[in-house]
């Protein structure tokens, strides 16, 4: 047990503490009075004369888990002293009781209004002090746990969520990679066949026109009017633009596939810049410029990065989370702005990759409106989303980090400075 007067502390051994009250008076017959009372009690007590000195002793690490706050003092009295306490976030929970002999329901209903949760009225029964002081700690003890329980409740909930949401994202994926690759192959199978048909045709016109170099006056002028040279040389081209097409369609497909690998394998060596760019290819419409903006720019710096054990489809979600993440955010950055001012500030997410010891690091950064200060404690926070009502979840960012840290045990960091973008650092263990 401690008992505190001013600077002056003796030290007393009892029983296990039942908690920390720290008593404000500015009369020493009633800080000694309260003090031996509940040291007998088995509370631990620390004692101020003044407001200014109670406010000083909270500066320390160490907080009381209740203060019991006289009223009428001088300099600054307990309403004013309370309106600090409830002003300052690392203490405004801390449960304040008043000890007041002032009976006016007006200068009760001050201190409630200021915060208190009670009062104790002068001169002190020792029986209704404990009970008040035990009632009020069991309320803050019910209410921390009910807070870490819902903390708990929520992140458990966030989980089910992201797995579900993976799942169901990787089925989808994986089903319309199966319905779309069938035809597309059939259609890259045929062009194959269209284009040495075309080929076998053209040749048999060159022989015709070889044998045949003066036609009669009808195909002549068919030929002048289809301007056949041109339509041979074009058909031609118009054949490689759908081989090329089918086989953007194969990549995409191919993209689709990887990135919907489930977790149900278990961890696996993988590749991270596959994961990427099979990433990257299913968000290509977003980065594209339209009525309102130019193109968004990609810049990619790949390091050398070995093979990592993970679980591919849930980075892949991660990475899928943090660029949308960094799109959604120079757009929003475009609202309210004319195409002029937006030109010349067009969107940039720059993904960079390097290994470092043990650890390879992934950097996904934008140019968007950046993070402010009141916003960064919650970031990561499930359901904590500062786009407009319909844009977002609140989940990408907590889903991303669950699988970062807790999947994976590695890091999920950022650096923000409002105006000025976000930069978001990935940092994973190689084993």
């Amino acid at each position: 047990m401690k008992t505190t007067i001013g600077d002056q502390k003796n030290s007393i051994n009892y029983a296990p503490s039942r908690g920390i009250v720290l008593v404000v008076d500015d009369n020493p017959a009633n800080l000694q009075v309260l003090s031996s009372f509940l040291d007998q009690s088995s509370f631990e007590v620390w004692a101020a004369r003044s407001g200014e000195k109670a406010l000083q002793r909270l500066e320390n690490d160490n907080l009381p888990d209740l203060i019991l706050l006289d009223v009428m003092m001088p300099g600054i009295d307990g309403f004013e002293t309370c309106k600090h306490l409830k002003s300052n976030p690392r203490v405004q929970d801390i449960p304040v009781i008043f000890m007041t002999a002032l009976s006016e329901t007006a200068d009760k209903v001050k201190g409630l209004q200021l915060g208190a949760v009670d009062y104790i009225t002068k001169p002190f029964q020792h029986e209704e002090v404990l009970v008040r002081i035990e009632n009020h700690l069991k309320l803050r003890n019910l209410t921390k746990t009910l807070i870490a329980k819902n903390a708990e409740l929520q992140q458990t909930q966030t989980q089910l969520i992201q797995v579900e949401k993976v799942a169901a994202l990787g089925q989808l994926t994986a089903g319309i990679a199966h319905e779309v690759n069938n035809p597309i192959n059939f259609i890259a199978g045929n062009l194959n066949f269209v284009e040495q048909y075309v080929k076998e045709v053209v040749s048999l016109l060159s022989l015709y026109q070889q044998y045949l170099p003066d036609p009669p006056d009808e195909i002549q002028t068919a030929i002048q009017k289809s301007d056949l040279s041109f339509l041979l040389n074009d058909l031609s081209k118009i054949i490689q633009s759908m081989q090329v097409g089918t086989s953007r369609v194969t990549e995409i497909v191919s993209s689709l596939n990887n990135f919907s690998r489930h977790r149900e394998a278990g961890k696996k060596l993988a590749n991270l810049h596959e994961g990427l760019e099979s990433t990257l290819p299913i968000l290509g419409h977003r980065f594209k410029p339209n009525a309102h903006r130019p193109d968004i720019q990609l810049i990619k710096e790949y390091g050398n990065l070995p093979l990592i054990e993970c679980y591919p489809g849930e980075m892949n979600q991660v990475f899928m989370n943090l660029i949308c993440n960094a799109i959604d955010a120079i757009e929003e950055t475009y609202k309210n702005k004319d195409l002029d001012t937006i030109y010349q500030h067009p969107g940039v997410i720059k993904i960079k990759t390097e290994a470092i010891g043990e650890q390879v690091i992934l950097r996904i950064a934008d140019n968007g409106s950046g993070i402010n200060k009141a916003e960064q404690t919650k970031t990561f926070d499930a359901f904590y989303t500062i786009k407009p009502v319909g844009k977002g979840t609140g989940l990408g960012l907590s889903i991303a980090y669950q699988i970062v840290v807790n999947n994976h045990h590695g890091k999920l960091t950022y650096h923000s400075k409002p105006g000025e973008g976000i930069e978001f650092i990935i940092e994973l263990p190689i084993r």
